[in-house]
């Protein structure tokens, strides 16, 4: 079975992280772990004093990768030792420094028991675990290695074998300090670090609301640690530990999210998932030319029990294309340069190749492979699909929001084409309305919203879910559907939690700490909440980002990947899912898409507007925010009692 993370203390400096117990020590047991690029480097690494574990007092984080560990020994009728250890993690290395104190003198002999298993993360991921290599040991090191990963750990102690032992005395106000080092080397990953300090501008909020502004703080520095690289291009990991590599919806849309941080980021990510955008037919891969990669992994992913066996790099997904499309508008609107733009254009007509090649009608997936993911939407879990009445639906599914999607990258496609001279842009805006009118005939139900999707016989799938509150924004709506669409997600038995859940409440498949059918995720919510901000239900998006405040202080300010939709009148805060990743690129990214849709912040730079209209009413008190970017340019907002400003705005840009 899948381990368990929620109480595990994670630290991280992509492609390398460290997940372990709240006490610092690293166990053999689980998902806990030195991890490095889908592999485990290290998988214990417990401290001892006189053969005994330190009791824990707390861990203080200090970044993404740095973290402290207090804790002290204690003995009958004898001096107490404080023991902290500071661990920094950092792209392929972990560094630890020890350091004990104690009031009185005393004499303690220190251990620290280390080994590597170099298992594979999908073994970890199905809970299993790997056998412990035999060490190497050289003077002041420790060496494992094994299919081409050589993992080595320096230290200043003495062996034997993988235990280092210390002989201290202590002295009163005289701490003493002991180091290790863990070093990877690993010529055969798939992914890179970044390579620059920063990808995007340091913004800064304050607000009345000081949830607001500690989330995006934490969240920001989150994501720094979730960086990648593919050359000079920069992108995000999906999250910790199960998919810290490039997820082609994920990393799309958590670019998408920080745009008003700079175009950097989303250019980056555009060229790294351009550069393997699919050319060929592969129903193993889910290859077709023009399409956007799902998921890319050091090899073929086989998770045991699941019957899923999925290619290195796999492209089964529905959406990413679309998506792709609607990343490059958005930051071309931000400000991204026009060469920029164009270097990009022959990718933009094989997404539209692609998009073009699925037909007249909806857009749908099935796994013809019998190995891949059943469903390709972002809810991609067996049993996310279901009738109102809990019946499953069965493939080929065209699920609501990928319409939502692709009438979105029509649109910004016609755009685009059109701004640079290009054809086809009426053709486009015709693919769009066409689109909208069959939605409108097909997806609607009895009850007043969009089903979640149509199944095998074109059935709508009546379940009411947080798919649809993605069309908000897409143009495949009218403004009467749009409110139909706010109100029935409004409903207490969709909103009722700490954020939207995925699925409503009086539907027979609702479970709260199901993976996607009554769970809250952050970046669900977060583009509901700013699609019900865009289209002037300001009220009803407020209350959806206060939920994710709530959830937000409850987990520290580190939203994790998802969470619990349990009421918000049955338990005072919400309950982990217990195996969510923690950081999650795209629910670190929401605080940023939360703050532009508190802000309604809109720019359209080749169009030389900026729109500012904030929620009304001050929902979460004054706000500044500082350091946001429009066109390249820093640009600072205030929203108050006022009214809203924006200065630092480059020439030719108006406020509207």
């Amino acid at each position: 079975m899948q381990p368990l993370l929620h109480d595990l203390v994670v630290a991280v400096a992509a492609p390398t992280s460290v997940l372990c117990g709240a006490d610092g020590q690293i166990r053999a047991t689980g998902v806990q772990g030195m991890f490095h690029a889908d592999a485990r480097v290290l998988s214990e690494a417990v401290l001892r004093l006189d053969g005994e574990e330190p009791e824990p007092i707390g861990d203080a984080p200090a970044s993404a990768g740095t973290i402290h560990f207090v804790a002290f020994a204690r003995r009958p009728g004898g001096p107490t030792v404080r023991i902290r250890r500071t661990r920094v993690v950092s792209p392929a290395r972990m560094d630890e420094r020890i350091t004990l104190e104690a009031s009185e003198s005393v004499t303690t002999t220190v251990t620290l028991d280390l080994a590597s298993d170099l298992a594979p993360m999908a073994l970890v991921r199905s809970g299993g675990t790997g056998t412990p290599l035999a060490p190497h040991p050289g003077p002041g090191s420790l060496r494992w290695s094994r299919e081409g990963i050589t993992v080595t750990a320096g230290h200043d102690g003495a062996g034997p074998g993988s235990r280092l032992s210390w002989a201290v005395t202590l002295e009163p106000g005289a701490p003493h300090e002991l180091t290790f080092t863990v070093r990877v080397n690993d010529p055969s990953a798939v992914i890179s670090p970044p390579v620059r300090d920063h990808d995007w501008n340091p913004a800064r909020v304050t607000s009345g609301d000081r949830r607001l502004a500690r989330l995006v703080a934490r969240s920001l520095e989150d994501l720094r640690g979730l960086r990648l690289a593919d050359g000079d291009d920069t992108y995000l990991g999906a999250g910790v530990p199960w998919y810290l590599t490039l997820f082609g919806r994920d990393s799309i849309w958590a670019a998408r999210m920080l745009l008003p941080l700079g175009t950097g980021l989303a250019f980056g990510t555009l060229r790294v998932l351009a550069r393997r955008q699919g050319t060929r037919l592969d129903p193993v891969s889910g290859e077709a030319p023009g399409k956007i990669m799902h998921e890319l992994r050091r090899e073929d992913l086989h998770l045991p029990g699941s019957g899923l066996a999925l290619p290195a790099a796999y492209y089964g997904t529905i959406d990413a294309t679309p998506l792709w499309i609607s990343l490059l508008h958005d930051a071309w609107r931000w400000g991204l340069p026009g060469d920029r733009v164009a270097e990009l254009l022959p990718h933009l007509d094989a997404a539209l190749g692609w998009l073009a090649g699925q037909g007249g009608g909806f857009l749908e997936y099935e796994d013809v492979s019998g190995r891949g993911l059943v469903h390709q939407g972002w809810k991609d879990s067996g049993d996310a699909v279901r009738f109102r009445d809990g019946r499953l639906a069965q493939p080929p599914i065209a699920l609501a929001e990928v319409q939502g999607y692709a009438c979105r990258a029509a649109l910004d496609a016609a755009a685009l084409l059109d701004a640079f001279g290009r054809p086809d842009g009426d053709r486009w805006r015709e693919y769009a309305a066409a689109l909208a009118i069959g939605f409108r005939d097909r997806f609607w139900v009895p009850g007043g919203y969009p089903a979640l999707a149509l199944d095998r016989g074109g059935r709508p799938v009546d379940s009411l879910t947080s798919n649809i509150g993605h069309l908000l924004g897409t143009g495949l709506l009218t403004r009467d559907e749009e409110r139909s669409v706010v109100a029935a997600l409004s409903s207490d038995a969709m909103s009722g939690s700490y954020g939207l859940r995925t699925m409503s409440t009086d539907d027979r498949g609702f479970a709260p700490l199901s993976y996607h059918c009554g769970s809250v995720w952050a970046h669900d919510t977060a583009i509901v909440a700013a699609g019900m901000a865009r289209a002037g239900f300001g009220a009803e998006a407020a209350a959806l980002i206060d939920g994710l405040l709530t959830a937000a202080e409850a987990f520290d300010y580190r939203l994790p990947e998802l969470h619990s939709g349990d009421s918000r009148a049955l338990l005072s805060r919400p309950m982990p899912y217990p195996a969510a990743c923690r950081p999650q690129a795209w629910s670190a990214a929401a605080s940023v898409l939360m703050l532009q849709a508190v802000l309604g912040l809109e720019p359209d730079v080749p169009g030389g507007r900026v729109r500012l209209d904030p929620l009304p009413g001050l929902p979460f008190g004054e706000l500044a925010a500082t350091g946001l970017a429009i066109g390249g340019t820093p640009v600072d907002v205030t929203v108050g009692a006022t009214g809203a400003t924006i200065s630092g705005l480059p020439a030719g840009l108006s406020v509207e």
